[in-house]
């Protein structure tokens, strides 16, 4: 979806979010828009980690990038995940509360016990959607409460289940080639016009996860 205010497309997985490199997303995108060599300018409002795919949404100008990003400080968007475990979580479903830190040096999140400096709460909820014939993996859909870098990954980890895939957060090797991770559904206010929208796909990169 693109209007003059907001642009609304599905990231593949292996694009950044953001910057100017031949990987990013919102470069390829302006490319795309720009007419009589006149460069179509976007602005990220949120962020989906590089390995993921899913539905993203920017702004098309810095009055709408305001009111987007003012809009995700007051929790009224609604981000939905998939994802596949590796193993099963103690309860069908719950809600995960941790203080997360981001060394940004080793570009890798950990669960910490205690408030300090660049620590951030980070909250979601999960609940499973089915298990495989082996029993080795979980599906699982995740609404987030909030956007901490590598949140659904590390989150799961540090409770024995990390995402098929993930080795950086533990995943064995067999347990799959890509992180198993796709941001499913967004909801969003509409920075002019104030209507609700709804943007949902079907995920590419969880197809191998499938029984």
């Amino acid at each position: 979806y693109k209007d003059k205010y907001i642009l609304v497309c599905r990231k593949p997985a292996g694009l950044l979010c953001e910057g100017e490199g031949r990987d990013s997303l919102p470069m390829l995108l302006s490319e795309q828009l720009t007419t009589a060599g006149e460069r179509a300018e976007l602005f990220t409002v949120h962020r989906l980690d590089r390995e993921t795919e899913g539905v993203v949404a920017f702004a098309r100008s810095s009055t709408a990038a305001a009111k987007l990003s003012a809009d995700i400080a007051d929790g009224k968007w609604k981000k939905i995940y998939l994802a596949y475990l590796w193993g099963a979580p103690e309860d069908e479903s719950g809600r995960l509360c941790d203080l997360l830190y981001y060394d940004r040096r080793l570009s890798k999140s950990f669960v910490v016990d205690r408030e300090r400096k660049g620590v951030k709460s980070a909250e979601l909820s999960y609940e499973t959607v089915a298990r495989s014939a082996d029993g080795k993996r979980t599906l699982v859909r995740v609404e987030l409460g909030t956007g901490r870098t590598h949140q659904i990954r590390v989150q799961f980890a540090s409770r024995g289940t990390p995402l098929c895939g993930d080795r950086r957060y533990g995943a064995p090797k067999d347990s799959g080639s890509a992180i198993a991770l796709a941001a499913v559904s967004l909801d969003v206010i509409h920075p002019k016009t104030n209507e609700p929208m709804h943007f949902e796909i079907e995920p590419e990169n969880l197809e191998e996860y499938k029984d």
